[in-house]
């Protein structure tokens, strides 16, 4: 009787333990797509490029067609 109790106290505190670990890993997670995401932003990539000495482009792209040879 008391093994199963100490068991189940013990099961009960591993829980808990996985999930304050999760809710950290899910933290964690959060904080780094959100840190991506501005770091994708077109307005933080030109302000590290002009750091860098680069611009955008003033000259639209051209569309290359490649022909099948068929």
């Amino acid at each position: 009787m008391i093994a199963s109790s100490h068991s189940a106290d013990k099961k009960v505190y591993e829980i808990a333990r996985l999930n304050n670990e999760v809710k950290e890993l899910r933290s964690n997670f959060l904080d780094g797509r959100s840190r991506l995401m501005r770091l994708k932003m077109e307005s933080a990539v030109n302000t590290k490029m002009k750091e860098k000495g680069l611009a955008p482009s003033v000259i639209p792209p051209k569309k290359i067609k490649v022909k099948s040879q068929n």
